[in-house]
């Protein structure tokens, strides 16, 4: 147990450490260079401080947007792929991305002026569509069996994705020239935050989902074994498929209403977390969620000044790390 203690202090050290300086650097990386001096110094007022104007309302927003997002998204990806047993799923496995999205799309599409609870369209309908698909593959998948069937879950949340992605081009076709380019921008995982609103929205769920993934690190650890071994060792299986299903669910649908459909994230992280500090849990889910943000901001810098002055979308970047990195993961379970 103090092994355990060990590893999970040395791990939360390091990676910590690693979102500290990647929160700190961000905000001062871009085309335009700032200087903290002037950022900081109350006596220039801030609406004539540029430097402070591009600190606090372009940057670090969308820093702050960038851990959110890929601590969640790292986080449901240990999460999914411990109560699969399946180490190529990822947080958009399910259909709850593809739900999202679709949201996203009709609000882009045909009610882009409305807001609602303070909220602007696309978020909230974004997270409604995410609550949608968690509860028609939730439905399919306790249909017939007394708790979830993993299977049948893989299977629905397959079908749903395809079926979302369908009804995603159908909506494409009834938006014009400029709605088309927000909705494509948005499907590229897009992390261009510049306000607190959606971050302080999403906060709650955040909190809420990695308050279940700590509870979740003993369980998963156990489910890795097997349903039958984990309920000889006194886990109740079903009430930790349903904690780890609808946790990593709320996680993706909050991470993808603030950036988007991010790609990647929930699989390249926890691998190579995994690498870095074994198989277990209790240590993995912790140094995921703050490598997942270190990752994402890092991603984010290089979005931004890649191209410079011109700035990709952050989906682009982990799908060009992403793709390779699946692929290599493929060939080495194959080997």
């Amino acid at each position: 147990m103090k092994t355990v203690r060990r590893r999970i202090l040395v791990s939360l050290a390091v990676f910590g450490s690693l979102a500290a300086a990647a929160i700190l650097l961000s905000p001062l990386i871009g085309s335009t260079s700032i200087s903290l001096t002037r950022v900081f110094d109350r006596s220039i007022p801030f609406d004539q401080n540029t430097d402070a104007q591009i600190f606090f309302i372009a940057r670090l927003p969308r820093t702050l947007a960038g851990a959110l997002v890929g601590s969640m998204l790292a986080s449901a990806g240990v999460v999914f792929q411990g109560l699969l047993r399946n180490p190529l799923a990822t947080p958009f496995t399910l259909g709850v991305s593809a739900g999202a999205a679709l949201g996203a799309m009709l609000a882009i599409t045909f009610g882009s002026s409305l807001v609602f609870f303070g909220i602007s369209a696309a978020p909230a309908a974004s997270f409604a569509g995410s609550l949608l698909a968690v509860g028609v593959v939730y439905a399919l998948a306790t249909a017939k069996h007394r708790g979830l069937s993993t299977d049948v879950l893989l299977l629905a949340g397959v079908t749903m994705n395809a079926f979302f992605s369908a009804l995603i081009l159908f909506v494409q076709y009834f938006a014009d020239f400029a709605e088309t380019f927000r909705i494509l921008r948005w499907l590229m995982g897009d992390l261009d935050v510049s306000s607190y609103g959606p971050l302080v929205t999403a906060l709650p769920l955040a909190i809420l989902s990695m308050a279940a993934f700590g509870w979740l690190a003993r369980p998963l650890n156990l489910l890795n074994l097997g349903a039958d071994a984990a309920e000889t060792r006194g886990l109740d299986v079903v009430r930790a498929q349903r904690v780890a299903f609808f946790s990593a669910s709320m996680a993706t649908g909050a991470a993808v209403s603030v950036g988007g459909p991010v790609g990647f994230v929930g699989i390249i992280v926890p691998h190579l977390v995994r690498l870095l500090v074994g198989a277990d849990h209790r240590v993995v889910l912790p140094a995921s969620a703050l490598f997942g943000a270190a990752f994402l901001i890092a991603c984010d810098a290089i979005a931004r000044t890649v191209l410079s002055p011109l700035e990709l979308p952050v989906g682009v970047i982990t799908a060009l790390i992403g793709g390779p990195f699946f692929l290599w993961l493929l060939v080495r379970r194959g080997a």
